[in-house]
């Protein structure tokens, strides 16, 4: 996966703009309303209060219009954003052309779409959005209604007026720029999280991948020599014949081949499987089945104890070719983890509700690393492993948008492998 650049996340995107948007469309239809009977009402200005509240009302009605879009499933394009901003310029425009024009203490607020642009749009827009509100800001300043002065004012030609415009004007857009600038700013943090694991992950499946690429390397290596083996064995079998420890130890080595060769073939089946993309449709109880009798032909010494209620066995899943290997992972890992203790017990613990099957491994060892924490999965105490174990399995359970949940005690670790049920169970 090609990693992205630090200037193409520099930009939060069209979509978070437009969504800023509309709440700050909200609060300023709710502002206009209030600012506009306030100053019909109780202040007694002669302002042309039916155009006024006719623009606020079309403004309303854009909102609607805005918050459906953003409902919708199609991506959000930067010529949409401006389109939205330009209507709203458009509005703003119109209500300051009846209050007074470019004298009017709000003519300010034409900032704020340059302030947010420039925080989530291109170089191009944002020129285009500033060329847009300063043809706004001059076409203002040459067309306007002059705002009436009240009587008690007038000897100072509404200076006091406009000043109390001016700090209303700037305690409105102190906290528009901080609120909204803030939120935008959140986006973008979130965002860069998001690319930061999506590259981790690249890197994890990219090191998955060149330790697939070298099983199937040794895989197809190691199926002449262990045929000749096979072939070798019982012939010195039974040239030592008359040897009954030779013997014994000859047959053990051909079981060994045997179970060499079972497993590449297995390798190859699974190859197969996975590049088919075909589940398997099999009961939770048959799943765990097979699964336990495979990790009891791996490793006879573990004593495995399955805990499975009647409701969950009888789920139909669809089982993806990975989650079975996935398992046994979790199950080896947990067998080596009990020895270092002297112990061979491990439990397997499946479980579920409405929504989720849990595949939960228990084992009695030394439980993960305390300062690494259970996040860095492969980094357990267990010695001699190769550390891909834990590794595979949440890619397993990120890729059928589960989770891998560790929890790590005294008396040992539990691995919770959590699937959603309606991604890997029968309809």
């Amino acid at each position: 996966m090609k990693a992205m650049s630090p200037r193409s996340v520099a930009r939060i995107g069209p979509f978070a703009l437009m969504r800023t948007l509309a709440w700050l469309r909200l609060c300023a239809i709710a502002g206009q309303s209030v600012a506009v009977l306030v100053c019909a009402w109780w202040m007694q200005l002669r302002i042309p209060l039916l155009p006024l509240l006719l623009g606020i009302g079309l403004l309303a009605v854009f909102s609607v219009f805005a918050a459906w879009r953003l409902r919708q499933p199609w991506p959000v394009r930067e010529w949409e954003t401006i389109g939205h901003i330009a209507a709203d310029t458009l509005v703003l425009g119109y209500l300051l052309y009846f209050t007074g024009g470019a004298s009017n203490p709000f003519i300010t607020l034409l900032l704020v779409p340059i302030a947010l642009c420039a925080a989530a749009l291109s170089v191009r827009a944002i020129l285009a959005v500033a060329a847009l509100t300063g043809a706004a800001y001059l076409m203002l300043l040459r067309w306007h209604v002059a705002l009436p002065v009240p009587m008690h004012d007038e000897m100072h030609g509404g200076f006091t007026l406009h000043v109390a415009g001016m700090g209303v004007n700037f305690v409105i857009s102190a906290v528009l720029l901080g609120f909204f600038i803030n939120r935008l700013a959140n986006e973008l943090r979130l965002q860069q999280m998001e690319v930061q694991r999506v590259r981790e992950r690249a890197l994890r499946d990219e090191g998955i991948l060149a330790i697939a690429t070298q099983a199937a390397g040794a895989a197809h290596e190691l199926n002449t020599p262990l045929s000749t083996m096979r072939t070798l064995l019982p012939e010195l079998r039974r040239d030592h014949a008359d040897d009954a420890m030779l013997a014994e130890d000859l047959s053990l080595l051909e079981g060994q081949v045997d179970r060499c060769r079972t497993i590449l073939r297995e390798m190859v089946a699974f190859g197969k499987a996975q590049l088919s993309q075909e589940p398997e449709r099999l009961s939770v109880a048959a799943f765990v089945r097979g699964c336990s009798e495979r990790f009891q032909l791996l490793r006879p010494e573990a004593e495995l104890a399955v805990e499975l209620d009647q409701q969950t066995s009888l789920i139909i899943l669809r089982t993806p070719p990975g989650l079975r290997h996935a398992l046994l992972n979790l199950l080896n890992n947990a067998a080596d983890a009990s020895a270092l203790r002297g112990s061979q017990a491990v439990a397997l613990r499946v479980s579920s509700d409405s929504q989720w099957l849990q595949l939960g491994v228990i084992d009695h060892g030394p439980g993960f690393d305390a300062d690494n924490g259970p996040a860095l999965l492969g980094q357990s105490r267990k010695q001699g492993g190769l550390g891909i174990g834990l590794a595979l399995a949440e890619a397993t359970a990120e890729r059928l948008d589960g989770e891998l949940v560790v929890r790590s005690s005294a008396a040992g670790a539990e691995v919770r492998l959590r699937l959603p049920l309606a991604v890997i169970a029968a309809a």
